[in-house]
């Protein structure tokens, strides 16, 4: 996000702090990871508790819902307290999230579940609230989309480790044996020892967030020159009635809610038995394709964005994302499952482009706009929802990615809208 006055003047508007980017890409390879495993965590419990795909998608509903409840809050306490004790809250929150999964595997009960993502997200919330601004005040203004996108392929790295590793952990070996060859005591004993594997992956994320807050912690007062402007709670919402931010806010919300949905149904799609017509202990791995497109795409698009207009690169991808869902939809076996997976490079440069195009010329109101961009990201709660009961009502997966493929065909639009820079 591009910012025009967000500190003391070191002629571009940049606060100085050579020490801590490091930092900085490490928290987007954390919040990302986490996020992803959420596409782990879904065919996990949709077969521990026999759900369908609507129940399902409300693993990412309760997460992504964290957004719309504490977008705004997280802004206002990161302008409170500053971005490195705003990072430390938001990472604490998430430790305590990774901890009720405790009691959720104990009991064995699908909502306490959910209401463990929800903590853990708010954390992800309030850190993702201090990571987009501040990485675009760690440098010029001019190469601020270059840097964002540079900074969101860290965030991609932790989407392609995260599920590789939590496949094997989480999933299991058992490919015989699912929760409908149970039933009373034994489904329950069933359900408690399957869910003891995803208590062991988030334990030990657990320890791995309090070990980095402890780190974020010593750099709480070494960024120089952080400057927020004072406003009321809902301020921010004014920002919306800027023709460019507004629609950029709703490509946000578009944007997350495809990609979201996409990887939520990924291990599902690959199962169909006319695409790969493999278990989900044998493919989950190649959802770290999916996301691992993104990260190679990201590297590329932050040299890229340098030399080419941002807007017309994200029509572009858009576009591409369009046919590689109507490719996959229209053919089978590895055709389809290759081309729906490879959307994940299309998805690269998307996030950081449209919230750097949307927030140009925030200035010192760049957390306010943040805290609406992250509210958008609410997207990707409602988009899965949608599509999992599209996918319910039509019987088929296939169809219901016509949903993610209209939300492309609007940010398409806005990247033509929004390929010259914004005026003063």
């Amino acid at each position: 996000m591009s910012s025009s006055d967000p500190g003391p003047a070191e002629g571009e508007g940049h606060v100085h702090a050579p020490s801590l980017p490091p930092f900085v890409f490490a928290l987007f390879f954390i919040f990302g990871g986490i996020t992803s495993l959420n596409d782990i965590l879904i065919p996990k419990l949709k077969e521990l508790f026999t759900l369908n795909y609507t129940q399902a998608m409300l693993v990412q509903f309760c997460f992504f819902a964290a957004y719309l409840v504490i977008g705004i809050p997280g802004a206002k306490l990161v302008k409170k307290i500053g971005y490195i004790r705003g990072a430390v809250a938001g990472l604490m929150t998430m430790t305590a999230g990774c901890l009720l999964f405790i009691p959720a595997s104990t009991t064995a009960t699908y909502p306490l579940f959910l209401l463990a993502l929800f903590i853990l997200a708010s954390g992800v919330v309030i850190v993702q609230v201090v990571v987009n601004p501040l990485i675009s005040l760690l440098g010029p203004q001019k190469t601020a989309h270059s840097r964002l996108t540079f900074a969101q392929a860290f965030n991609s790295f932790g989407t392609f480790v995260f599920p590789l590793v939590g496949a094997g952990l989480i999933l299991g070996k058992l490919a015989d044996v699912s929760a409908e060859d149970f039933e009373g005591a034994a489904l329950a004993a069933y359900r408690t020892a399957e869910s003891a594997m995803i208590v062991k992956t988030y334990l030990g994320l657990a320890v791995a967030i309090t070990v980095v807050a402890g780190a974020v912690w010593l750099f709480r007062n070494r960024l120089q020159g952080e400057k927020h402007e004072a406003s009321s709670a809902l301020a921010g919402f004014d920002l919306l009635k800027r023709p460019r931010f507004g629609f950029g806010a709703l490509c946000i919300f578009l944007y997350v809610g495809a990609e979201v949905a996409i990887g939520s149904v990924v291990i599902n799609y690959l199962m169909l038995d006319d695409v790969l017509g493999e278990p989900e202990n044998v493919i989950g791995w190649m959802v770290s394709l999916y996301w691992g497109g993104a990260m190679v795409g990201r590297f590329i698009g932050s040299a890229l964005l340098r030399i080419v207009s941002p807007g017309k690169i994200l029509a572009a991808v858009a576009v591409g994302a369009i046919a590689l869902i109507a490719l996959s939809t229209n053919s089978n076996g590895t055709l389809a499952a290759y081309s729906l997976l490879a959307i994940g490079l299309m998805n690269s440069i998307m996030f950081p482009t449209i919230f750097s195009l949307a927030c140009e010329r925030l200035g010192s109101r760049a957390a306010d706009g943040s805290g609406i961009i992250n509210v958008a990201i609410f997207g990707g709660a409602v988009i899965p929802l949608a599509m999992g009961a599209l996918a319910d009502l039509s019987g088929s997966l296939a169809m219901s990615l016509a949903l993610p493929a209209a939300c492309y065909a609007v940010i398409a639009v806005f990247g033509i809208y929004a390929r010259r820079p914004a005026a003063s």
